[in-house]
């Protein structure tokens, strides 16, 4: 018989959560959810006004929130942060790195700067993250190391962003590796793979009408939400996800299933 826990279901009560590139867009919405569910939330950007917008939302709302700008792509500062939390809370219990670039660019065309901040962005960091906050997470009594990926790279390709395809593509060996490495100490290591989502970042990628033929293209028929995100997230941080590690859920609304389904004819 499966043992029962007496914790509420997807509650971080008195937690301590850092989130990258809680600015906007999904980074935004995971740090709202996570306050709401009683996390006291690091939100980490590298622009201060949109984490200062953030943290008034999240205070607003009741949750307790506090801000700490640092530039991801710089090995030093991803460390900084981890050690400023450490210092102000003594304690950090889920390490969520959202943070992501994608400049727009072919492989004919990238160049050595372009790909030296997506890479550092999107997966050094989550090895800086990782090695300046195990020691921390260890003494944690749910600890959690927790990823944004992307369908795009570790399952699907789009022309223009080979360099983020690939750094996705990482980040899920990432996920598992260091899953099979951390196991030990009982830190779980998951990440969500989000599909078309309706962010800034989508904006930029495609007009209006553009998005309405992706959300035609989709089986449930428009894109996701930030906060779709945000929730599984909140899941894989939660105490009933403790058995679940080196795992990425993809949130995407079903198009996976018609690819896979069209490559089996």
């Amino acid at each position: 018989m499966m043992a029962q826990t007496e914790t509420a279901p997807f509650r971080l009560d008195d937690r301590v959560a850092i989130v990258t590139g809680a600015g906007r867009g999904i980074g935004r919405a995971i740090a709202q959810v996570f306050a709401k569910a009683g996390a006291q939330v690091i939100v980490a950007t590298r622009t201060t006004a949109p984490g200062e917008e953030t943290v008034r939302l999240i205070n607003e709302a009741g949750g307790k929130a506090k801000l700490v700008t640092v530039d991801l792509a710089k090995r030093d500062e991803a460390i900084s942060l981890v050690n400023e939390v450490a210092k102000t809370f003594g304690r950090i219990d889920v390490v969520v790195h959202n943070a992501g670039v994608f400049p727009i660019v072919s492989i004919e065309e990238i160049s050595e700067e372009d790909l030296e901040e997506t890479l550092n962005v999107n997966l050094k960091a989550a090895f800086w993250l990782a090695k300046a906050a195990v020691p921390l997470l260890r003494a944690a009594p749910s600890p959690r190391l927790l990823f944004t990926s992307s369908v795009t790279g570790p399952r699907v390709a789009m022309a223009g962003l080979v360099h983020y395809g690939a750094s996705k593509a990482g980040l899920n060996g990432f996920i598992r590796g260091a899953a099979m490495e951390f196991a030990r100490d009982r830190i779980t290591v998951n990440g969500v793979e989000p599909g078309l989502i309706r962010t800034d970042a989508m904006d930029v990628l495609a007009d209006a009408e553009q998005q309405e033929q992706m959300a035609a293209a989709i089986p449930l028929k428009r894109l996701g939400t930030p906060e779709e995100i945000a929730y599984a997230m909140l899941y894989l941080a939660s105490d009933q996800a403790a058995f679940v590690t080196g795992q990425t859920i993809v949130v995407d609304g079903g198009s996976l299933v018609i690819e896979n389904a069209a490559a089996d004819e």
